[in-house]
């Protein structure tokens, strides 16, 4: 470093030092868990498309496949939500037993062990085509192949802890849970007060715990229980330090002092969910996941699973829950008609379809470039807190959306009811693994900003550098290459913006070119106002949560339309899919500039925000959202059967024979079939086709096939009634809860304090 520009660098060293903000080992631990992808090139402003276009897409092995199209259908044909939640209150016992024995629980787990080896895309696959069936069957599926034991063995277990444990986990013997949740500490997990003390027994040590736990998933069943806890060591039995910090082991729930069987409702879903506790529960120092080396390394640990855990399995969820408000939305907007028309012909409609339709396709899209991403090897952390807070987000409307449509096809509970348990259900999934509040406010832009910046981290690491002068070099070296970063999209920005993306880049790919050339000109726009917003604010912008989830919006949005662009070059630019792409990426583009227009009126210093708004938004925002045609194309694309139909809901469990979706699909064919039939009795001025047979305007076989249709469309609208009798026997039901199917009863067994 020449003296010169030692001489400017000091200083804002200097600076840098009081105005960024120091990283806790708890923010370090959580940083280096994940890994960087494509939210980094997001961030550099200039993405590389043929990066992502390079990108193999998410595929099956033929294995998955197979067991996609056997055991995976044989459960959706075994499980019944409206029995589960209202008469079983459980999964029933064959059902159980089935999941055991075709190693659903051991997905993820290596053959070696016993499991099935599943990629990520076929772990999605899977959960979302029994999400499609059975909410309770899904979340039951999940959760062992998410954040849970088996996760955390395979990463950080030791030889002998793989070698006993995952096989049993993989064949069913053992059902997991994994205890991180309490009363007091929630989305601050870091705040538990459930505590583990090294002591010694015998001549081995073992630590003793206290605990107490809620909203645990398979926790009144099941038979190993992860569990996360502060350890402590005041007798300095493994060395000098007392708060060894949060630790992750395997407590058997059949030892003495563990409680489990009670079980929560969570929106009235019937999966298995509960509280546990634990008082002066003594298990061996090797039941810590890791052995010894990996005391006081839970907080890392967990990041690092979530990290995968959550980019999987609520989107694929999530992805389940706007394909299928897709597919029965078009269908019944099609068969159910309001003076003399399908209400899916009503403008109003329309847009509701069109909306659930591009929601569809945007979410599908980035579950398989996640999955792609995760397939290839990465931990995405960023990625997956994007793709968990904005699909289950999504699917909240979708599902709204279909509901409103279905209307009181959908408000009457029962077994014909084929969106109520998803509509109960939605609030589950905006909760868990991270609530959505949090994540958006404090964790895509908050950590996304300091991991996925191509600079700003190895900043930071320079001014915590102990070494002062080492530290200053480092600096030095890191920050004018940040300098030139900054100046280049200062002006990308600025020439993008101006000609509004005429000189941004993009591939050559077809009608869809121009959107990538937005894409550009947004990503620039951003990295800049990203640079100046912590400039401007420093380590401040934590605490500006608003503004913090704006540019978390404009990330995600980010994302997402890049992985649709994706899925549309991936699936041979399909010109039927078109609208579908034209919504999501009108809808998504103008989220992105209202997103910058509200940081730009809130961000503190006005000269900034007056000086980047001249570059970004010169003229204002230029997007309007979707057209009206684009809707009505969108929507007519779902009112009939079609390759692009197929396309946007691929991989749902229909049915077969007299079920809900099977009766709808069903009707469907028969509207359109009879649809000439009926505009020719119309035509007539003829008031049904049995006037209209009786005057001979149609043949014997139309007369039939609009009868046949009739009766498929009466028995698709027709909704569930029950006697009072039913309805207090189903009442009275719901005080038995079945814990016996699962394989565990409810158990309370107590120890005294040692």
């Amino acid at each position: 470093m020449s003296f010169r520009r030692e001489y400017l660098t000091k200083p804002i060293f200097g600076w840098a030092k009081g105005v960024l903000p120091p990283i806790s080992e708890t923010e370090r631990e959580a940083l280096e868990a994940g890994d960087v992808w494509w939210d980094a090139e997001l961030f550099t402003g200039t993405p590389d498309w043929e990066k992502l276009l390079a990108t193999p897409p998410a595929k099956l092995s033929p294995e998955e496949e197979a067991f996609i199209a056997g055991p995976v259908d044989d459960l959706c044909r075994m499980v019944d939500d409206w029995k589960i939640n209202w008469e079983l209150r459980d999964l029933p016992p064959e059902v159980w037993d089935f999941m055991k024995r075709q190693k659903f629980f051991g997905m993820i787990i290596p053959k070696e062990f016993g499991g099935l080896g599943f990629s990520a895309f076929a772990h999605s696959e899977v959960v979302r085509k029994i999400s499609s069936r059975s909410v309770t069957a899904a979340v039951t599926v999940m959760v062992p192949n998410s954040l849970g034991p088996g996760e955390l063995l395979m990463q950080f277990g030791t030889d002998e802890q793989r070698q006993h444990w995952l096989p049993r986990l993989a064949d069913g013997r053992e059902i997991p849970c994994f205890g991180l949740t309490s009363p007091d500490a929630g989305s601050d997990a870091a705040s538990m007060k459930d505590t583990g003390i090294v002591i010694r027994q015998g001549k081995e040590l073992a630590i003793r715990l206290d605990w107490h736990k809620r909203y645990i998933t398979l926790g009144p069943v099941a038979t190993i229980l992860g569990l996360a806890f502060k350890l402590r060591d005041p007798d300095h039995l493994l060395g000098d330090v007392e708060d060894l910090g949060i630790t992750v082991a395997l407590v058997p729930t059949n030892l003495p002092g563990v409680e489990i069987g009670r079980r929560h409702l969570p929106a009235m879903q019937y999966f298995q969910n509960g509280p546990t506790k634990g008082e002066g529960v003594v298990i061996p120092i090797d039941h810590v996941i890791g052995g010894r080396e990996q005391v006081g390394k839970g907080w890392k640990m967990l990041m690092g699973a979530l990290a995968a855990g959550r980019g999987i399995s609520l989107p694929s969820l999530s992805a389940a829950g706007a394909a299928l408000s897709a597919r029965t939305s078009g269908a019944y907007a099609r068969v159910r008609e309001q003076f003399n028309i399908p209400v899916g012909k009503f403008e109003g409609v329309q847009k509701r379809l069109a909306s659930i339709g591009s929601t569809a396709y945007l979410l599908d899209a980035g579950r398989r470039l996640t999955c792609a991403g995760l397939d290839g090897g990465r931990k995405l952390a960023v990625i997956s807190a994007i793709m968990k807070a904005h699909a289950t987000d999504r699917m909240r409307v979708a599902v709204n959306d279909a509901m409103d449509i279905h209307a009181g096809k959908a408000v009457i509970d029962g077994p014909s009811n084929y969106l109520g348990s998803l509509y109960r259900a939605i609030p589950v999934g905006i909760t868990v693994e991270g609530a959505n509040i949090l994540t958006r406010n404090l964790i895509i832009f908050g950590q996304g900003a300091i991991r996925c910046h191509p600079f700003l981290l190895k900043e930071m690491l320079a001014l915590e550098n102990k070494d002062r002068a080492q530290g200053l070099r480092e600096f030095d070296e890191v920050f004018w290459s940040h300098v030139w970063h900054s100046t280049k999209n200062f002006f990308r920005a600025w020439s993008r913006s101006w000609s509004g993306g005429f000189f941004a880049p993009a591939p050559a790919a077809g009608n869809a070119t121009h959107y990538y050339r937005q894409l550009s000109r947004h990503a620039s726009a951003f990295a800049l106002t990203a640079d100046i917003a912590l400039l401007t604010l420093g380590g401040s912008l934590k605490r500006r949560e608003m503004l913090s989830e704006r540019l978390g919006d404009i990330l995600s949005e980010l994302y997402l339309l890049s992985a649709a662009l994706k899925r549309w070059e991936d699936e041979g630019r399909q010109d039927a899919d078109l609208p579908l792409l034209a919504h999501a990426m009108d809808t998504g583009l103008t989220t992105i500039e209202h997103r910058m227009g509200e940081v730009l009126a809130n961000l503190p210093s006005r000269i900034a925000a007056w000086i980047l708004r001249l570059i970004v938004q010169p003229f204002g925002p230029s997007h309007r959202g979707p057209s009206d045609a684009v809707a009505i194309q969108c929507a007519e694309l779902m009112l009939a059967p079609s390759a692009a139909r197929d396309r946007l809901t691929p991989g749902l469990y229909l049915g077969d024979g007299g079920s809900p979706l099977a009766l709808l699909e069903h009707a469907l064919k028969f509207a359109i079939e009879a649809d000439p039939v009926r505009k020719k009795i119309r035509a007539a001025g003829m008031p049904d086709w049995r006037a209209a047979r009786k005057a001979g305007v149609i043949t014997v076989e139309e007369a039939t096939l609009m009868e046949d249709a009739e009766i498929a469309i009466d028995k698709v609208i027709a909704v569930d009634d029950f006697s009072a009798e039913e309805i207090t026997r189903q009442a009275a039901a719901g005080n038995v809860v079945s814990l016996e199917a699962a394989g565990a009863r409810p158990r309370r067994t107590a120890a005294k304090r040692k």
